[in-house]
């Protein structure tokens, strides 16, 4: 039996939209921590040149950037179930990820939910300038979504994909803090589909 091995913190929305992948197909691995908080050890390093989450493990092989590692364990243990079959589907589905990756994710919680909701838990004071800056790049990735998402019910269609996978963790974050209101103002399918997927079971699982 392959043996899965995936390294990153259980806060990561990128290890959880990889968990999400293995709870849904009930894949069996391990979870081995990693500290982003603070520098990594060679031997992370040796694993993920750049340090960062998540890096998996096949048989002893490091694989690392979350879209390479999704379509991995879609292919191998998910029987490609969360790919559209179309091509047009597909180039969707990674145009989504594309936009999560360079556009939503920065503000969103780059810096959004680390200055409402790490720097507080820290002690710290969040930088209100920084917020500001970025309530409305967050706006504008999320409405980039909606203008190519169907939300019936899932981002592509009837059937969850990778996109729903990457977005949702983000979202989740989102969620908890102030800014959400105003980001999620003009997108109604985002939202109903939001109100859909955030009870999902493998989701529930991952985030406890």
């Amino acid at each position: 039996m392959t043996q899965y091995t995936l390294y990153g913190p259980t806060l990561s929305t990128y290890v959880r939209t990889v968990r999400m992948v293995l709870a849904e197909t009930n894949t069996p691995y391990d979870l081995k921590a990693v500290d982003i908080f603070s520098d990594r050890d060679p031997a992370y390093l040796a694993k993920h040149p750049f340090g960062k989450v998540p890096t998996l493990e096949v048989d002893g092989e490091a694989l690392y950037e979350t879209c390479a590692i999704v379509e991995y364990l879609d292919t191998v243990v998910g029987n490609r179930a969360f790919t559209p079959a179309d091509p047009m589907g597909q180039a969707r589905m990674r145009q989504i990820m594309a936009i999560v990756d360079s556009y939503l994710y920065a503000p969103a919680i780059g810096t959004i939910t680390i200055q409402r909701l790490i720097v507080p838990s820290k002690g710290g004071q969040p930088d209100e300038d920084a917020v500001a800056d970025a309530t409305p790049k967050a706006k504008t990735a999320l409405e980039a979504i909606e203008a190519i998402a169907s939300c019936s019910p899932y981002l592509l269609g009837p059937t969850i994909t990778l996109a729903d996978f990457y977005l949702m963790p983000v979202m989740l974050y989102l969620s908890k803090t102030p800014e959400f209101a105003a980001v999620t103002d003009q997108i109604p399918k985002l939202n109903a589909w939001w109100a859909e997927v955030s009870h999902r079971p493998s989701f529930l699982a991952v985030i406890s």
